[in-house]
């Protein structure tokens, strides 16, 4: 399968199964469009009757074209044909091991977010703290199903995990007691809204976290529109400087801002490149996540202004690149290259099967997302996994088991999309929530136009 698009200057040409990238010349891209569907005497005619006017174009050169795209159609480089659908479903159950665990430490927060897909961190239940019993069983479970796997991810989230702070550090103490025996090696991700981050905290995170993910929507007057306390204050005065702070003390390395956009804020590269001016270069942005017809819930009308904001804020990056002041984007983060692995290309995220939740009484989620729905609770970490009727079906997504995928030219960049998603928009993790399929499409089209423009400018 091939994709081709336009995109700041660029023809760009697409091989979906070999992921070869080309770039060619307007005469070259009309080809390649017309090689599968037409011979090549209709080609020739179509292309005399399009650009016979310039002395470039002539019978001889559309048919070197033609050989040309031939050979490469002949060494895999287009026209490639997919192989990978057979190995999806082999690969997943094939994969019996945890690698991932996200521990809800604080099932409340100290923010009143009205647009939180977590209910204020609550997640539709009662607030609770895990207690360190109840973390250290879920560290052990996830050694116990690791299989040979050495590097183990888990992340501290809520709510806010800050405010059970004691806990994480008596986990993290735990986790680098018994890694060695286990031939493990914890890596940690710590999530927080940064309302009370004190200088123990940050020295804690940076010495023992490998990521530290930082919310913050942006400008203040967007910030602080949905981000505020119960006494309807913004947040944004107070963890700006709290977060500066932290990304100093951490060389600038090791931690996203993410932000969240909603129909309020369709403009949200202006919060991108605001966030950029306050000093955060690692920077995310996601759409909103929540009911169609919610008030700040994006529309089929906002769906062209986005795509624009993808583009302008790819051209921006380039830009500043150029000047010395670079910003990395998470969704812009694309080795074509070195990977990922076709393994992970479809199979995706390993949500319900190697990566889980877990709420502060020890019960196992698909993921953060599912969090509360009772049908999708797999079981705890005392007794394990217990439904597996559950867990097969989260073992059966992959790039290939939804019809509306396999058609889709960006199926080994999105790797099926998510399933909480997919979910929520569908009723169903087979489903497909078609508006977040348009949105990271236009987001790949942007990263791959920002190699090919790297690749030029070098």
């Amino acid at each position: 399968m091939v994709h081709q698009y336009k995109l700041n200057g660029y023809n760009i040409v697409l091989d979906t199964a070999s992921g070869s990238v080309h770039t060619v010349d307007e005469v070259a891209y009309d080809i390649i469009a017309a090689y599968k569907t037409h011979t090549a005497e209709e080609i020739v005619e179509m292309i005399l009757s399009r650009y016979g006017d310039r002395e470039d174009v002539t019978r001889e050169d559309i048919l070197d074209c033609i050989s040309d795209v031939g050979e490469l159609e002949k060494d895999g480089k287009l026209f490639s044909e997919d192989k990978y659908e057979s190995l999806a479903r082999e690969y997943k159950n094939n994969s019996r091991v945890v690698k991932a665990l996200c521990l809800h430490v604080a099932h409340t927060c100290n923010l009143n977010c009205s647009y939180c897909f977590a209910s204020q961190g609550k997640y539709h239940g009662e607030r609770a703290l895990m207690s360190f019993e109840v973390g250290k069983r879920a560290l052990d479970f996830l050694i116990e199903n690791s299989g040979t796997r050495k590097n183990l991810e888990v992340d501290f989230f809520g709510g806010e995990p800050s405010l059970n702070f004691d806990v994480v550090k008596r986990l993290v103490e735990y986790a680098r007691e018994v890694e060695g025996k286990h031939g493990k090696n914890f890596r940690f991700t710590y999530t927080t809204n940064g309302m009370i981050l004190t200088d123990e905290m940050i020295d804690f995170v940076n010495r023992e976290c490998h990521n530290v993910v930082l919310s913050l929507d942006g400008r203040r007057e967007v910030n602080d529109h949905f981000r505020r306390d119960y006494m309807g204050r913004g947040s944004y005065d107070t963890i700006v400087p709290n977060f500066q702070k932290l990304v100093k003390s951490r060389g600038g390395k090791g931690y996203y801002v993410r932000g969240t956009f909603t129909h309020n804020n369709v403009d949200f590269t202006n919060d991108l490149f605001h966030m950029a001016d306050l000093g955060f270069t690692e920077l995310s942005m996601e759409p909103v996540v929540c009911p169609p017809g919610d008030l700040y819930a994006l529309t089929e009308e906002d769906l062209p202004k986005l795509f624009e904001q993808y583009e302008i804020l790819a051209k921006e990056m380039l830009k500043r690149k150029k000047e010395g002041r670079p910003i990395t984007f998470y969704h812009y983060m694309l080795d074509l290259k070195n990977g990922p692995c076709i393994y992970k290309r479809i199979t995706g995220c390993g949500s319900g099967t190697e990566y889980m939740a877990v709420t502060p009484w020890g019960e196992l989620y698909p993921c953060h997302q599912f969090v509360g729905d009772e049908k999708y609770s797999l079981g705890n970490v005392f007794d394990g996994v217990k439904n597996t009727a559950v867990q097969d079906e989260f073992r059966g997504c992959n790039s290939y088991s939804r019809e509306q995928c396999r058609d889709c030219w960006a199926k080994l960049y999105c790797s099926g999309g998510c399933a909480a998603n997919a979910y929520h928009a569908t009723g169903s993790i087979n489903g497909v929530y078609e508006y977040g399929c348009e949105l990271f499409k236009k987001r790949i089209e942007c990263a791959v136009m920002m190699q090919v423009a790297e690749a030029e400018e070098e």
